[in-house]
């Protein structure tokens, strides 16, 4: 996995919607989050055909991707929001241009999708990011999320993964003016739950939202076991709410294709358990969090006990929301129960 230069203030970002066209949906949003993006990193945004075209087709939206690795005045590249359908982007992706114009890109949910395509052409990433979820909402930027993005675009800095305390799992609708105002509703946040071993383990990591692995899975796009020996597998869920018996299922999957076994550690995310269609009370969200943490628990000392293991860490689809290194390092400590993450 290559070392990609940090950019500095003035350096251009492509802001691209490999899925679905968030800003074209809910623009002022998307307005609001550029400006917040230029103030805080000093990096200028850019936006290609697609960034805003609502039902963009597939070669539409690959055709910006290829664009922005072949500009050589665009730097990085920052996913708007994620979507359903990038599984039928990947095809018309240029991985020859990409190899040769590297670039940092970051993104989750459906763009674990773009993620795994750039690892697996040796082009490390950040999973996290998006404009229309974490920059553009709210009263202000969160903290963690503002760390994180500036260590993966500007400083490369080492940086302590911390619980932050609170999390919302959706935000006010984007087409609600009080979405430029206002957080969703918070909630206070639990511990972290550690497994396996009191040990330190550092690998590089790969993986992303179950609902995504699962689609690459079927279209033949995994890594094999052996390149993931040793990594840090990252795990998380979507707004969709899968429960606790379809989590233990893609885990088990996951163990019977031997990625358990050859991972040295996991990182699973804080699951959402609530959308603005179902709001369940907070003891049941509490009860569906906890039966997830069970399912991942209960298969990882199946398949590998071994591994160093911690449940709940904000990232993902979850605010506040830390972006981590994808194909970078990350350190998890069982025994002074830290995570370390290196965004060189």
């Amino acid at each position: 996995m290559r070392s990609l230069a940090k950019l500095t203030a003035g350096d251009r970002v492509a802001i691209l919607s490999p899925s679905f066209a968030a800003p074209g949906f809910a623009p002022a949003v998307h307005e609001q989050a550029m400006n917040r993006f230029s103030t805080a990193t000093g990096l200028v945004p850019v936006e290609f055909p697609t960034t805003r075209q609502l039902g963009a087709s597939p070669q539409e939206r690959a055709r910006d991707i290829n664009a922005a690795f072949a500009d050589p005045s665009i730097r990085a590249i920052l996913a708007t929001v994620g979507g359903d359908d990038q599984v039928t982007v990947i095809p018309h992706l240029d991985a020859e241009l990409a190899r040769a114009n590297a670039k940092i890109f970051l993104g989750y949910s459906d763009n674990t999708n773009l993620l795994n395509w750039l690892w697996g052409n040796g082009i490390p990433g950040f999973y996290g990011g998006s404009s229309q979820v974490h920059l553009g909402p709210g009263p202000h930027l969160d903290d963690v999320h503002l760390a994180s993005l500036r260590a993966a675009l500007l400083t490369g800095e080492e940086l302590e993964i911390t619980n932050p305390g609170e999390s919302e799992d959706f935000g006010r609708d984007w087409l609600d003016p009080r979405a430029l105002t206002e957080f969703g509703d918070r909630e206070g946040t639990e511990p972290w739950v550690w497994a396996g071993p009191r040990r330190e383990v550092t690998g590089r990591t790969w993986g992303g939202c179950f609902e995504v692995i699962d689609q690459l899975a079927m279209a033949q796009r995994m890594p094999s076991s052996g390149d993931l020996e040793g990594a840090i597998l990252l795990l998380e869920t979507s707004e969709e709410l899968p429960p606790a018996s379809a989590v233990k299922r893609w885990v088990r999957s996951l163990g019977e294709a031997g990625i358990l076994g050859a991972v040295a550690g996991v990182i699973v995310a804080r699951p959402p358990t609530s959308s603005s269609s179902s709001r369940p009370g907070s003891c049941e969200r509490a009860d569906l969090r906890a039966q997830q943490q069970d399912a991942v628990l209960s298969q990882l000392s199946q398949y590998n006990p071994d591994a160093a293991v911690c449940v709940g860490v904000p990232f993902g689809h979850t605010r506040p929301q830390w972006i981590l290194p994808y194909g970078g390092q990350i350190t998890l400590n069982g025994d002074s129960r830290t995570i370390t993450a290196r965004y060189s």
